[in-house]
């Protein structure tokens, strides 16, 4: 991934909606359309077979996979259809999500999710790269064949603390992040991929690094939709502990966005404001940025379409 990209995330609304919403990505010129699986709600493999044949150049990526739900074979199982439907055009993010979502929804045995994670690459990369594996791990085994392999399907994983992000350099095809602090990316993620490359003698992997973006002219309105579109965030453990790594112990003690949070990771202000914020992401070592529209006022249609032409227009002056 040598070039510099901005994506989007295409969630939101029922099955036919976000299609649509990537085909309109498309005809604006967006180059990579993201998303994300999460409880019991829509699959966005199953939802990205069906945008794949409906659409001719934007990338599609997961943003993420959960791994607890489906064994990694069977994810190659779907990966497959869509890596055919869409050659080249198709990313596969896993990750391990939260315990308790994967408890509660799942029954999942949520423990060591750093190994889970780290099987779950293992398999799905060497089972898609090579057409088979031959896997006795201690949360996975997998003993399968596929007749056409899909080396050229980039399998990255999920990342929040120093840990996943070093393994990310080590094994994955790249590293996302979620509503992580610019500043803690620069500071702690990018180096520890960079030593966990270096650890395996391979060349540092992507930082994919999720930005909530909202253009907006009014900071109060742009600031109060953040806070009830993004609300959950710092009430779960594994990112309460991120931000107190980050410098910011309140979310560990509050569990709620605090202004300080808030402004380390919400781009926003009008389109120049925008645009500095997003180049700044890259000046930090991120090589793709991946934005989660928040919207503003009382027309979200409108404040959709104003950020993500702006999105466009910086992704042209790359």
């Amino acid at each position: 991934m040598a070039d510099k990209r901005i994506g989007v995330a295409a969630m939101g609304g029922d099955a036919k909606t976000v299609v649509s919403r990537i085909q309109q990505m498309e005809r604006m010129g967006v180059p990579a359309a993201w998303l994300t699986t999460g409880g019991a709600g829509l699959d966005g493999l199953t939802i990205f077979s069906a945008a794949a044949v409906q659409t001719e150049n934007i990338l599609l990526g997961t943003c993420i996979t959960p791994t607890w739900p489906r064994h990694p074979v069977a994810a190659v199982q779907q990966v497959q259809v869509i890596a055919n439907l869409a050659p080249g055009r198709f990313r596969f993010g896993v990750g391990p999500s939260h315990s308790g979502g994967m408890q509660t929804v799942f029954g999942a045995d949520f423990r060591a999710p750093l190994t889970n994670v780290r099987e779950y690459v293992h398999v799905v990369k060497t089972l898609l790269g090579t057409g088979e594996v031959d896997f006795d791990g201690k949360q996975y085994h997998a003993h399968a064949r596929i007749a056409e392999p899909s080396p050229d399907v980039p399998v990255m994983s999920a990342a929040l603390r120093r840990r996943s992000f070093e393994f990310c350099g080590a094994e994955a095809d790249g590293a996302i992040s979620w509503v992580c602090p610019g500043t803690y990316l620069r500071d702690i993620a990018v180096p520890a991929m960079e030593a966990g490359a270096q650890s395996a003698g391979r060349a540092t992997p992507p930082l994919i690094t999720h930005a909530p973006v909202c253009v907006h002219d009014n900071p109060a309105e742009a600031r109060a939709a953040f806070r009830q579109q993004m609300g959950f965030y710092p009430q779960a453990p594994f990112y309460a502990r991120m931000f107190a790594e980050a410098g910011f112990p309140e979310a560990e003690e509050t569990h709620e966005w605090s202004d300080g949070m808030q402004e380390a990771v919400l781009i926003s202000g009008d389109e120049e404001a925008v645009a500095s914020g997003l180049r700044r992401l890259f000046d930090w070592g991120s090589g793709e940025v991946l934005v989660s529209v928040v919207t503003a006022g009382t027309d979200t249609e409108a404040s959709w379409r104003r950020t993500v032409e702006t999105l466009v227009q910086v992704q042209q002056g790359l």
